[in-house]
Protein backbone atom coordinates (compact mmCIF):
# COMPACT_ATOMS: atom_id res chain seq x y z
CA UNK A 1 0.00 0.00 0.00
CA UNK A 2 1.32 3.81 -0.92
CA UNK A 3 0.94 5.79 2.20
CA UNK A 4 0.17 9.44 1.17
CA UNK A 5 1.32 12.26 3.79
CA UNK A 6 -0.40 15.10 4.91
CA UNK A 7 1.56 18.69 4.83
CA UNK A 8 1.65 18.28 8.46
CA UNK A 9 3.14 14.99 7.79
CA UNK A 10 5.85 16.13 4.58
CA UNK A 11 6.82 18.82 7.18
CA UNK A 12 7.92 16.42 10.36
CA UNK A 13 9.44 13.94 7.14
CA UNK A 14 11.27 17.19 6.56
CA UNK A 15 13.16 17.76 9.62
CA UNK A 16 14.10 14.44 9.87
CA UNK A 17 15.92 14.76 6.50
CA UNK A 18 17.45 17.89 7.51
CA UNK A 19 19.12 16.23 9.84
CA UNK A 20 20.33 13.56 7.83
CA UNK A 21 22.12 16.06 5.60
CA UNK A 22 23.52 17.66 8.77
CA UNK A 23 24.93 14.67 10.20
CA UNK A 24 26.59 14.00 6.09
CA UNK A 25 27.99 17.49 6.76
CA UNK A 26 29.41 16.67 10.10
CA UNK A 27 30.81 13.07 8.51
CA UNK A 28 32.18 15.64 5.62
CA UNK A 29 34.41 17.36 8.01
CA UNK A 30 36.34 14.18 8.89
CA UNK A 31 36.89 12.23 5.64
CA UNK A 32 40.58 12.29 4.83
CA UNK A 33 43.03 9.55 4.09
CA UNK A 34 43.68 7.50 7.39
CA UNK A 35 40.26 7.50 8.97
CA UNK A 36 38.05 4.81 9.00
CA UNK A 37 34.51 3.98 8.30
CA UNK A 38 34.10 2.93 12.14
CA UNK A 39 35.22 6.32 12.84
CA UNK A 40 32.63 8.24 10.84
CA UNK A 41 30.17 6.17 11.92
CA UNK A 42 30.54 6.93 15.58
CA UNK A 43 30.40 10.66 14.86
CA UNK A 44 27.29 10.14 12.81
CA UNK A 45 25.92 8.10 15.45
CA UNK A 46 26.37 10.68 18.40
CA UNK A 47 25.62 13.20 16.11
CA UNK A 48 22.35 11.87 15.67
CA UNK A 49 21.67 11.23 18.79
CA UNK A 50 22.51 14.40 19.90
CA UNK A 51 19.89 15.74 17.75
CA UNK A 52 17.15 14.13 19.37
CA UNK A 53 16.61 11.39 16.99
CA UNK A 54 17.47 7.64 16.13
CA UNK A 55 20.06 6.47 13.83
CA UNK A 56 17.25 4.51 11.68
CA UNK A 57 20.05 2.06 10.43
CA UNK A 58 21.31 0.74 13.43
CA UNK A 59 20.26 -2.81 14.11
CA UNK A 60 17.76 -2.65 11.25
CA UNK A 61 16.58 -6.32 10.11
CA UNK A 62 18.41 -7.86 7.01
CA UNK A 63 17.82 -11.22 4.77
CA UNK A 64 16.97 -14.15 6.70
CA UNK A 65 20.24 -15.00 8.96
CA UNK A 66 22.03 -11.94 8.17
CA UNK A 67 23.16 -9.90 11.35
CA UNK A 68 21.04 -6.83 12.18
CA UNK A 69 22.91 -3.95 10.53
CA UNK A 70 25.42 -2.98 12.67
CA UNK A 71 26.29 0.88 11.74
CA UNK A 72 24.55 4.18 12.12
CA UNK A 73 25.90 4.45 8.42
CA UNK A 74 26.06 2.44 5.65
CA UNK A 75 29.73 3.09 4.15
CA UNK A 76 30.77 1.48 1.21
CA UNK A 77 34.18 1.96 -0.50
CA UNK A 78 35.18 2.19 -4.13
CA UNK A 79 33.81 -1.21 -5.74
CA UNK A 80 31.24 -1.70 -2.94
CA UNK A 81 27.85 -0.11 -4.19
CA UNK A 82 25.35 0.02 -0.91
CA UNK A 83 25.38 -1.23 2.20
CA UNK A 84 28.61 -1.39 3.46
CA UNK A 85 29.92 -2.49 6.98
CA UNK A 86 31.32 0.47 9.06
CA UNK A 87 34.89 -1.28 9.06
CA UNK A 88 38.24 -0.93 10.28
CA UNK A 89 39.44 -0.05 6.71
CA UNK A 90 41.78 2.65 6.41
CA UNK A 91 41.04 4.84 3.98
CA UNK A 92 43.60 5.88 1.83
CA UNK A 93 44.22 8.72 -1.22
CA UNK A 94 42.18 8.16 -4.44
CA UNK A 95 39.74 6.35 -2.46
CA UNK A 96 35.89 6.91 -2.91
CA UNK A 97 33.39 5.95 -0.14
CA UNK A 98 29.68 6.20 -0.20
CA UNK A 99 27.83 7.04 3.28
CA UNK A 100 24.04 6.20 3.10
CA UNK A 101 22.43 7.67 6.56
CA UNK A 102 18.88 7.25 8.27
CA UNK A 103 16.95 9.10 10.98
CA UNK A 104 14.01 8.55 12.90
CA UNK A 105 12.32 11.65 14.92
CA UNK A 106 9.10 12.18 15.55
CA UNK A 107 7.94 9.33 13.98
CA UNK A 108 8.93 10.16 10.70
CA UNK A 109 12.48 8.66 8.71
CA UNK A 110 15.06 11.04 6.94
CA UNK A 111 17.33 9.16 4.83
CA UNK A 112 20.02 10.37 1.67
CA UNK A 113 23.38 9.04 0.47
CA UNK A 114 26.07 10.93 -0.78
CA UNK A 115 29.52 9.54 -2.11
CA UNK A 116 32.87 11.30 -1.10
CA UNK A 117 36.01 11.25 -2.55
CA UNK A 118 39.00 10.78 -0.31
CA UNK A 119 42.29 12.90 -0.53
CA UNK A 120 43.08 13.34 -4.47
CA UNK A 121 40.85 10.75 -7.09
CA UNK A 122 41.34 9.75 -10.30
CA UNK A 123 39.55 11.93 -12.61
CA UNK A 124 37.52 9.58 -14.12
CA UNK A 125 36.31 8.55 -10.40
CA UNK A 126 35.66 11.76 -10.37
CA UNK A 127 33.34 11.65 -13.64
CA UNK A 128 31.63 8.70 -12.73
CA UNK A 129 30.78 10.78 -9.14
CA UNK A 130 29.38 14.03 -10.87
CA UNK A 131 27.53 12.02 -13.38
CA UNK A 132 25.36 9.71 -10.65
CA UNK A 133 25.00 13.10 -8.89
CA UNK A 134 23.40 15.10 -12.10
CA UNK A 135 21.32 11.69 -13.14
CA UNK A 136 19.83 12.07 -9.24
CA UNK A 137 18.77 15.42 -9.97
CA UNK A 138 17.43 14.43 -13.41
CA UNK A 139 15.20 11.62 -11.69
CA UNK A 140 14.04 14.48 -9.26
CA UNK A 141 12.82 16.32 -12.06
CA UNK A 142 10.31 13.81 -13.24
CA UNK A 143 9.11 13.25 -10.27
CA UNK A 144 6.02 15.08 -10.04
CA UNK A 145 1.93 14.34 -9.81
CA UNK A 146 0.88 12.91 -12.59
CA UNK A 147 3.99 11.17 -13.77
CA UNK A 148 4.94 7.64 -13.27
CA UNK A 149 7.66 5.81 -11.58
CA UNK A 150 8.98 4.24 -14.88
CA UNK A 151 9.81 8.40 -15.92
CA UNK A 152 12.02 8.70 -13.26
CA UNK A 153 14.10 5.48 -13.78
CA UNK A 154 13.80 6.04 -17.42
CA UNK A 155 15.82 9.36 -16.65
CA UNK A 156 18.04 8.47 -14.30
CA UNK A 157 18.74 5.40 -17.23
CA UNK A 158 19.02 7.78 -19.81
CA UNK A 159 21.28 10.02 -18.85
CA UNK A 160 24.11 7.49 -17.07
CA UNK A 161 23.80 4.99 -19.88
CA UNK A 162 24.18 8.15 -23.11
CA UNK A 163 27.76 8.45 -21.04
CA UNK A 164 29.11 4.84 -20.81
CA UNK A 165 27.85 4.14 -17.00
CA UNK A 166 25.85 1.23 -16.00
CA UNK A 167 22.78 1.05 -13.88
CA UNK A 168 22.67 -1.29 -11.15
CA UNK A 169 19.19 -3.56 -11.10
CA UNK A 170 18.90 -5.60 -8.05
CA UNK A 171 18.65 -2.89 -5.75
CA UNK A 172 16.16 0.52 -6.06
CA UNK A 173 14.71 3.40 -4.02
CA UNK A 174 11.76 3.32 -2.37
CA UNK A 175 8.68 5.00 -0.43
CA UNK A 176 9.36 6.51 2.88
CA UNK A 177 7.51 7.63 5.64
CA UNK A 178 6.68 6.57 9.16
CA UNK A 179 8.93 3.13 7.85
CA UNK A 180 12.01 3.74 6.25
CA UNK A 181 11.22 1.57 3.39
CA UNK A 182 7.69 1.51 2.04
CA UNK A 183 5.75 0.81 -1.26
CA UNK A 184 6.56 1.91 -3.97
CA UNK A 185 10.48 0.95 -5.34
CA UNK A 186 11.83 3.12 -7.48
CA UNK A 187 14.05 1.49 -9.78
CA UNK A 188 17.16 3.70 -11.74
CA UNK A 189 15.76 2.24 -14.76
CA UNK A 190 12.58 1.68 -16.76
CA UNK A 191 10.21 3.07 -19.14
CA UNK A 192 8.58 6.44 -19.47
CA UNK A 193 5.02 6.10 -18.68
CA UNK A 194 5.40 2.96 -16.68
CA UNK A 195 5.09 2.06 -13.56
CA UNK A 196 2.53 3.20 -10.69
CA UNK A 197 1.04 7.05 -10.54
CA UNK A 198 2.77 9.96 -8.50
CA UNK A 199 0.40 11.47 -6.96
CA UNK A 200 0.82 14.47 -4.50
CA UNK A 201 1.66 12.89 -1.04
CA UNK A 202 3.72 10.72 -2.12
CA UNK A 203 7.43 10.84 -0.64
CA UNK A 204 9.86 8.53 -2.26
CA UNK A 205 13.83 7.90 -2.08
CA UNK A 206 15.64 8.46 -5.61
CA UNK A 207 18.95 6.89 -5.28
CA UNK A 208 20.75 6.07 -8.57
CA UNK A 209 23.70 3.25 -7.98
CA UNK A 210 25.60 3.24 -11.08
CA UNK A 211 28.62 1.08 -12.08
CA UNK A 212 32.14 2.69 -14.05
CA UNK A 213 31.97 -0.79 -15.84
CA UNK A 214 29.73 -3.65 -15.58
CA UNK A 215 26.28 -3.32 -14.34
CA UNK A 216 26.38 -6.88 -12.61
CA UNK A 217 27.09 -6.83 -8.30
CA UNK A 218 27.66 -9.69 -5.99
CA UNK A 219 26.21 -9.81 -2.74
CA UNK A 220 28.81 -11.00 -0.20
CA UNK A 221 28.27 -13.09 2.36
CA UNK A 222 27.63 -11.23 5.25
CA UNK A 223 24.36 -10.37 4.00
CA UNK A 224 24.49 -6.86 3.52
CA UNK A 225 27.32 -5.58 1.62
CA UNK A 226 26.70 -5.38 -2.37
CA UNK A 227 30.02 -4.77 -4.75
CA UNK A 228 30.25 -4.57 -8.54
CA UNK A 229 31.08 -8.18 -9.59
CA UNK A 230 34.50 -6.68 -11.94
CA UNK A 231 35.48 -4.69 -8.77
CA UNK A 232 35.32 -1.15 -10.75
CA UNK A 233 34.39 2.03 -8.91
CA UNK A 234 30.33 2.60 -8.25
CA UNK A 235 28.71 5.66 -7.18
CA UNK A 236 25.45 6.32 -4.89
CA UNK A 237 23.83 9.46 -4.44
CA UNK A 238 20.29 9.91 -2.65
CA UNK A 239 17.40 11.93 -1.97
CA UNK A 240 13.88 11.78 -0.50
CA UNK A 241 11.46 13.87 -2.02
CA UNK A 242 7.96 14.14 -1.79
CA UNK A 243 5.43 14.49 -5.08
CA UNK A 244 4.02 18.01 -5.72
CA UNK A 245 2.06 19.22 -8.54
CA UNK A 246 5.05 20.99 -10.92
CA UNK A 247 7.89 20.37 -9.22
CA UNK A 248 9.09 18.35 -6.26
CA UNK A 249 9.71 18.75 -2.91
CA UNK A 250 13.70 18.43 -2.07
CA UNK A 251 13.09 16.60 1.64
CA UNK A 252 16.63 15.93 2.27
CA UNK A 253 19.93 18.71 1.50
CA UNK A 254 22.86 18.34 0.57
CA UNK A 255 23.94 22.11 1.66
CA UNK A 256 25.92 20.93 4.66
CA UNK A 257 28.00 18.01 2.41
CA UNK A 258 28.70 21.07 -0.19
CA UNK A 259 29.35 23.52 2.23
CA UNK A 260 32.18 21.64 3.76
CA UNK A 261 33.66 20.65 0.38
CA UNK A 262 32.96 23.81 -1.88
CA UNK A 263 32.90 23.77 -5.51
CA UNK A 264 30.45 20.95 -7.14
CA UNK A 265 30.86 18.92 -3.81
CA UNK A 266 33.31 16.21 -5.46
Amino acid sequence: MIFLKTDEEIELMREANRLVGMTLGEVAKHIKPGVTPAQLDKIAKEFIMDHGAIPSFLGYKGAPGAVDFPGAICASVNEQVVHGFPTDYVLKDGDIISVDCGTEKNGFCGDSAYTFCVGEVAEDVKTLLRTTKESLYKGIEKAVEGNRIGDIGDAVQTYCEKRGYSIVRELVGHGIGRKMHEAPEVPNYGKRGTGPLLKKGMCIAIEPMVNMGSKNVVFESDGWTVRTRDRKPSAHFEHTVAIRQGKADILSTFEFVEAVLGNDGI
